[in-house]
């Protein structure tokens, strides 16, 4: 047999290969339809959550871009999307503000309205209430960054590791997790629904610190490496704490369906001022208390 006849053979067999395998392709394919309606199917069970609805749904996607609008204004110059110099800080921030309170005022009002209609609350007049707590929100500001200001200075006192203020602002996890904690706390303060938490869960996904947004913290906070640490929702931290890495400052494990009979109320330890909480360590209950000055 020639060299030529073989070839041809050889190319016949990969022809009808080729064609048996996206026969198996087509076949494969025409089975997803079936599978999609199962899918669609499975929805109406009462064990899928689902939000199927006319009703608007908090935009998740506008979190990152929130944080990185309040850290620019919060430290500016450091995070801007421009460089920022005498001459154009006042325009360049200022759009920045602007910006930050169109995002902000619109996603709290989505948050209010979807609170509303999903769970029948009284109307709320979201459109107002967005406006007007996002007003609120840029009123704190200031206020938020001097006590930032008090957070970067206590991490720096304490760690001869680092050399700067800046390197601190830019790169410590500590410093970017309490930076979020200090915007989400006043947003839960101020009363805006699902946003906060979800604010502080974004900073828990890159950070590995994960502090509930209703946890009362005060000034010269720090946390140093961080991974691991947990702060509860009714933890009350004094004045110039420091805690590390691995640290729980938890609740301890509720009875079967007590989760309502407990909620609000509270739940986390008590850290009173001048207190070091070293790695792993963990406390938990809500009359538990570690007194002024304790290591």
């Amino acid at each position: 047999m020639s060299e030529q006849v073989k070839a041809g053979e050889k190319c016949k067999r990969e022809a009808d290969t080729c064609k048996i395998d996206a026969e198996a392709c087509r076949q494969m394919k025409a089975q997803v339809p079936d599978i999609a309606e199962r899918i669609i199917a499975h929805c109406d069970n009462e064990l899928c959550y689902t939000h199927i609805d006319y009703e608007p749904i908090p935009a998740e996607g506008f979190v990152s871009d929130l944080i990185d609008r309040f850290r620019e204004i919060l430290f500016p110059g450091y995070f801007s999307r421009e460089r920022l110099d005498p001459a154009n800080m006042k325009y360049s921030l200022g759009q920045s503000v602007s910006a930050l309170y169109d995002t902000l005022s619109e996603q709290i009002a989505h948050h209010m309205r979807h609170d509303c209609l999903r769970y029948g609350l009284p109307c709320s007049e979201c459109e107002h209430s967005g406006q007007a707590m996002a007003l609120e929100m840029l009123e704190s500001i200031p206020d938020i960054r001097q006590v930032l200001a008090t957070d970067v200075r206590a991490t720096f006192d304490g760690d001869p590791a680092a050399k700067s203020h800046d390197e601190i602002i830019f790169s410590y996890p500590g410093i970017y997790a309490i930076m979020v904690h200090r915007v989400a706390h006043r947003l839960f303060e101020l009363g805006v629904p699902l946003l906060p938490r979800i604010i502080s869960e974004h900073a828990h996904c890159l950070t590995g610190i994960d502090i509930h947004p209703g946890a009362n913290i005060g000034t010269r906070f720090v946390i140093d490496h961080g991974t691991g640490v947990v702060i509860g929702e009714t933890t009350h931290i004094g004045k110039n704490v420091r805690i590390y890495q691995g640290v729980t400052l938890g609740a301890l494990s509720l009875p079967k369906n007590a989760g309502e009979q407990y909620r609000g109320k509270k739940r986390h330890p008590t850290i009173e001022d001048d207190v070091i909480i070293y790695a792993n360590a963990t406390i938990l209950g809500g009359h538990t208390t570690v007194g002024k000055g304790a290591i």
